[in-house]
């Protein structure tokens, strides 16, 4: 299950996980929501995020996560704030809160903020959200316990402190210097034990719960009717946010993007080329998904029996030593195979589009000249033998020796795992294409030097 949920002072992640089965994060902040897409999640719940100490999560990277077909749901706190905010764009809200936000019965972002501990000690609340104690009045009210007189004025006692002050000891202070009630206070006190509501708590399990059951009815992925801008601010917060990872205790943890970038960028050249691969990688994966193109179990399986045979990672140990080296978890290692898919349908199907390109590329790189002439002395050598459309067997070498001859003595390297896919990733349109290219090669090489020597003993001769 690919679910990710930010919480922190409404409710812990132990309560939440007996509800859900999902990676609890600390509550959102700038950044955090962009950096959990890149993990491909189904689902992301926002319950409790940063207001005023840390920037707070931003609507943008909300609207790009449900552009990208995953499903955003809020509660309680800042996602319910985020929730009424996003609900035209598809963000889902669930729970008292969202509601009387959407229908205007609340207005200040105060009503749901809390000052809480740091992450050691869980987050742990350090005074009471203003709409609990709302909620916690009305329902004293409704049990007789308290007068709407004092229900009212306790509201405005509680409304006027700044949110880290409010607490129920404080409420009862401030009432009583303010000649409130005794009967309906001490009636108060002694049923708010048993009678406190918080309605932020309600919030977040019936949002976990909501998902919960989406999930078992089956969650297909997030449409939206917007089209998402990719502006230079966002531009901007894309590069400076990073990508989230897990310590070896389950901490998360962000590596900023810059950082890693700036290593790369001193390796000169290599720069360019990673950025030009990076690009051609994410427009076709992005064309994938443009015509529909949906990768099934079996053909992430697929996809994951090439890449490992590629690199060797035969054994699951050996997998899992690549996985932690490259920061992966095993969910990231499946979006990644999802990905390849992705790529391997391009492959197949998406030449003619790169095709169109490559002319330029090779003039803007400087090798069209180089490339055109060997191309056309090649032409010029194996017409004039008249072999102008030669087979293998023009070669005098099986198959097999001219393809040991090609990626161990030309190219220098090993021979494929899956040599009937090898004509694919080397950009030729089938097997008999790649053949004939080869054996045009083979007999090129045999035969420029034996023609260069011929002309040099012509040459001395009619000297």
């Amino acid at each position: 299950m690919n679910v990710y949920v930010f919480t922190g002072p409404t409710i812990s992640a132990a309560e939440a996980r007996q509800e859900l089965d999902a990676v609890y994060l600390p509550p959102a902040a700038e950044g955090d929501v962009f950096r959990l897409v890149l993990r491909r999640p189904e689902v992301i719940g926002i319950i409790d995020g940063y207001f005023d100490s840390v920037p707070t999560v931003r609507h943008k990277e909300i609207l790009w996560a449900m552009s990208q077909g995953i499903h955003v749901f809020g509660s309680a706190s800042i996602g319910a704030l985020r929730a009424v905010e996003l609900a035209a764009f598809g963000m889902e809200g669930v729970g008292r809160i969202f509601e009387s936000y959407r229908d205007g019965i609340l207005e200040d972002d105060d009503e749901v903020a809390v000052a809480h501990g740091p992450s050691e000690v869980g987050f742990i609340a350090g005074s009471e959200a203003m709409v609990n104690i709302r909620c916690t009045l009305q329902k004293a009210e409704l049990d007789g316990v308290i007068s709407a007189e004092t229900r009212t004025a306790l509201e405005n006692i509680a409304k006027g402190c700044f949110y880290p002050d409010r607490s129920y000891p404080s409420l009862f202070r401030c009432a009583s210097d303010r000649g409130l009630s005794e009967g309906d206070l001490a009636r108060l006190r002694q049923w708010l034990p048993e009678g406190r509501v918080n309605q932020k708590r309600k919030d977040a399990i019936a949002m976990l719960r909501l998902i919960r059951k989406r999930l078992k009815d089956g969650l297909k992925p997030k449409t939206v009717s917007y089209s998402f801008q990719h502006t230079v601010m966002w531009e901007s917060t894309r590069r400076q946010s990073g990508e989230l990872r897990f310590d070896s205790n389950a901490e998360p943890s962000a590596i900023v993007l810059e950082s890693l970038l700036d290593e790369l960028r001193l390796k000169g050249d290599q720069y360019k080329q990673h950025n030009l691969l990076a690009l051609g990688r994410y427009l076709a994966i992005q064309e994938a998904h443009r015509l529909g193109v949906v990768v099934n179990e079996p053909r992430r399986q697929k996809a994951e029996s090439a890449f490992r045979r590629e690199r060797n990672l035969f054994d699951d140990d050996e997998l899992q030593r690549w996985l932690s080296d490259n920061g992966l978890s095993r969910d990231d290692f499946d979006a990644l195979m999802i990905d390849e898919a992705h790529l391997s349908w391009f492959d197949q199907r998406g030449q003619s589009i790169s095709l169109a390109c490559l002319p330029n590329q090779l003039r803007l790189s400087g090798d069209y000249a180089r490339l055109l002439e060997r191309a056309s002395a090649k032409n010029r050598l194996l017409k004039s033998l008249g072999l102008t459309n030669p087979s293998v067997q023009n070669t005098n070498l099986t198959e097999s020796e001219l393809l040991q001859w090609y990626f161990v003595d030309v190219l220098r390297g090993g021979i494929p795992s899956d040599l009937n896919t090898s004509w694919q990733k080397l950009g030729f349109a089938n097997a008999v294409a790649f053949r004939r290219a080869l054996s045009k090669e083979y007999l090129f090489r045999q035969f420029k030097d034996k023609h260069r020597k011929d002309l040099k003993n012509s040459e001395r001769r009619t000297g």
